[in-house]
């Protein structure tokens, strides 16, 4: 038994790792290592965050109900998407535009991590 949230979240954490994987080796490739932050945030928040997220669901499928588990999925995606997008920008050198997205986007995912743990706490048992 899976509930759609956990599916969710695997799809997500695989095309994350793979979008690092590929990151890293155009780093490699380029040796230009300039986006390693950018890297390391979409492979650790992205590949293993949303794992975490996965496997969570599916242990405790019963957390996943309500409205709240919902919004921590969209907000968990979004958040990441748009830090990343932002970090990619800064670290290409142009900091004026990416700072305010990623001011933005960094605490959506604080707030969301928060949130995750309202939910942990409410619905491991």
């Amino acid at each position: 038994m899976s509930t759609g949230l956990s599916v969710l979240f695997i799809r997500a954490s695989v095309i994350y790792a793979i979008a690092g994987m590929a990151l890293g080796i155009h780093m490699a490739a380029t040796h230009d290592h300039g986006q390693m932050p950018t890297h390391a945030h979409l492979v650790l928040l992205g590949w293993v965050g949303m794992t975490i997220y996965a496997f969570f669901y599916r242990l405790w499928p019963e957390a996943a109900g309500g409205i709240l588990p919902k919004i921590h999925a969209i907000v968990a995606n979004v958040g990441l998407i748009a830090l990343i997008a932002a970090l990619y920008i800064i670290y290409g050198g142009d900091i004026a535009t990416g700072e305010p997205i990623a001011s933005i986007s960094s605490m959506a995912v604080f707030a969301n991590t928060i949130l995750f743990a309202f939910i942990v706490w409410r619905g491991a048992r």
